[in-house]
């Protein structure tokens, strides 16, 4: 009887043993990078829009992230707008604590930026936004993308990065939107 319930046990340690490594096999073959983009078109030149996404500290006016934490302590460092601005917050459980550092600055074409994330966790991500002219409108694109390490990989296996960081890209690209469009028809009348 002892034998039998010893084969048993056995036999289901090595099946969890075998499931454990192929969930980490399986988990180790997901991709390496994530990508997470939105674009909304604006009725206003990107010599309007760009401005809005430069200068950091306008950020407030349309970003998402305000809404999270409209307590959040921030500070600015380096130019006011372009290559070298940071913004570093301090926010609570939901925003989090980190900086975005503006790292390249095209002129009513594209805004490059670091993000590094400290708290809830660790991780440095880039963010693209460009400007692209179509006739009196701009198409307007919000990127990130990032590297994504063993426990990360396990994580997008239950959060859909798309999903949830899209749909806040999605809304920060409305209220910018809603600016711009104001902006623009005010500088045309």
């Amino acid at each position: 009887m002892k034998r039998s319930r010893l084969k048993v046990g056995m036999y289901i340690g090595l099946a969890v043993l075998l499931l454990v490594i192929c969930g980490a096999i399986f988990v180790a073959t997901r991709p390496n990078e994530f990508h997470v983009s939105r674009s909304v078109e604006m009725e206003a030149p990107p010599e309007v829009i760009f401005p809005h996404v430069n200068r950091l500290s306008a950020w407030e006016a349309w970003s998402p992230y305000e809404q999270i934490d409209p307590e959040m302590e921030k500070t600015f460092e380096g130019p006011e707008q372009g290559e070298g601005a940071v913004m570093r917050w301090k926010g609570n459980s939901q925003a989090g604590a980190g900086s975005t550092k503006i790292i390249q600055s095209v002129p009513n074409k594209s805004v490059q930026i670091q993000l590094t994330m400290t708290e809830p966790f660790g991780c440095e991500n880039d963010v693209l936004f460009t400007f692209v002219p179509n006739g009196e409108s701009t198409t307007v694109t919000w990127a990130m993308t990032g590297n994504v390490g063993f426990g990360g990989k396990l994580i997008h296996l239950f959060i859909n990065m798309d999903r949830m960081v899209g749909g806040q890209f999605q809304d920060g690209l409305t209220q910018l939107k809603e600016i711009a469009e104001k902006q623009a028809t005010a500088d045309t009348t």
